[in-house]
């Protein structure tokens, strides 16, 4: 890694070709005030329309762009974005950049200052400045009192698209994870938190929703399915625990090969 690059921000983008290229911009304008090296990688999941062409329309070399050719998923893109990620630190946020990127900056203060694991946005944090629809807010509420009755964490919302994590802590948890699209986020902080990363903070957020929904019932039944499969691969399977060990295991065996290798070579 990099010892001068302090930050990652890894963005999912799926059909944001006609807002990416000035979106992006924004972003860096905001980035640049932190006075810190940084990247953006902007992970193209599976677009058929303009959005690698705008975005390498920016033309800065802090900005890498990944695209493959099957929509995958938001969680499949977070994954593959921060598997290249080389910062210090490493932030989610989402490609329409209806969360205000200005938070980054009092995100990375308020790991520094409690030594969080994790910082997280909230839209129920006293100092968030939230308008979105009536309905949108109770299928949160909803969600939010689902989320408290099958797992222990300390957070109040887990769906809102801007989080900051410690690199290692990636680096444990996403080797883990299984789900690809619809309750990633909550799959990444319940995994953290079982495996010991229990500072998890809530910060503000500005949201500023423009009524572009892809909250569908057909998408509200596979975030519910999802949810509903963390916590059987959690609390039944203990899938995340044995994953944990076989990965180790691999690793063992590859460091074993390795220096039986190097001593044929001798």
């Amino acid at each position: 890694m990099n010892d001068q690059l302090k930050l990652t921000v890894v963005i999912p983008a799926y059909r944001e070709g006609p807002r990416i290229h000035d979106n992006l911009k924004r972003l860096l304008a905001e980035l640049d005030l932190i006075g810190q090296e940084y990247e953006v990688i902007l992970v193209s999941d599976g677009n058929t329309d303009d959005t690698v062409s705008e975005a390498r329309r920016v033309g800065s070399n802090r900005v890498k762009v990944l695209a493959y050719a099957v929509n995958m998923g938001k969680g499949f893109a977070l994954k593959y974005g921060v598997q290249q990620a080389r910062g210090e630190l490493v932030t989610f946020i989402d490609a329409d950049m209806e969360l205000d990127p200005s938070a980054i900056r009092n995100f990375m203060a308020v790991m520094q200052s409690t030594s969080a694991d994790v910082v997280i946005g909230s839209k129920l944090h006293p100092d968030s400045q939230v308008q979105y629809p009536g309905f949108r807010r109770l299928q949160s509420q909803g969600y939010r009192a689902l989320v408290r009755l099958l797992f222990s964490l300390s957070v109040r919302d887990t769906q809102t698209g801007l989080k900051l994590f410690r690199r290692r802590v990636l680096a444990d948890v996403v080797p883990l994870l299984a789900v690809k699209r619809f309750a990633f986020d909550l799959e990444l902080l319940v995994v953290a938190h079982h495996l010991g990363y229990h500072r998890i903070d809530e910060a503000p957020i500005r949201l500023d929703y423009k009524f572009q929904s892809t909250i569908t019932p057909r998408a509200v039944f596979n975030i519910l399915w999802d949810t509903a499969a963390i916590f059987y691969r959690l609390r039944l399977l203990r899938y995340y625990d044995r994953r944990r060990k076989e990965l180790a295991a691999r690793e063992v065996e590859m460091a074993i090969q390795a220096q039986s290798d190097g001593s044929n070579r001798i």
